[in-house]
């Protein structure tokens, strides 16, 4: 395989784990494990640790086998699918955890009108207390309404 295989390898799955997360988040984390999430969609966090951080642990776990499984006996395509999933992480967490609830304090002075839009529409999946009737279940790819609306409250 050559590089730029691997690199669209890496990038399709990047643009992949959006639906994966939408599907996930909509049918796993706002059904049958919602106990682990439900406390996410509480107004406050009263630790630095929530249940809803066992995500990231769970979602871990395919990129960590396929990056074992991708090197052996030599690097080849899996290793590429991990990496791409790695990447997704590491942008989920820097949009859901840093830009969007500010657990972190590094970009909150934010004017970009796609970061804002991406808030705006975190919000109004957050303006749901329970797992019903929710809405915004991406993170990436923001419905334009929230593009239009951003300044209104």
């Amino acid at each position: 395989m050559n590089i730029i295989l691997f690199i669209i390898i890496t990038l399709v799955t990047f643009l992949l784990m959006e639906v994966v997360t939408w599907l996930t988040h909509k049918y796993v984390m706002h059904g049958f494990l919602w106990y682990l999430h439900e406390d996410h969609h509480q107004p406050k966090y009263s630790n630095i640790f929530e249940k809803n951080d066992a995500f990231f642990i769970i979602f871990a776990i395919p990129s960590i086998t396929l990056f074992y499984f991708g090197v052996s006996p030599y690097l080849n395509y899996l290793f590429f699918i991990g990496l791409g999933i790695l990447f997704y992480g590491i942008t989920y967490f820097l949009i859901h955890d840093v830009l969007i609830h500010q657990r972190f304090k590094w970009f909150k002075n934010t004017k970009n009108n796609y970061l804002l839009a991406l808030r705006k529409a975190h919000k109004v999946h957050h303006k749901h207390l329970n797992k019903h009737d929710g809405e915004c279940f991406g993170m990436l790819l923001v419905p334009k309404k929230y593009h239009f609306n951003i300044n209104r409250k």
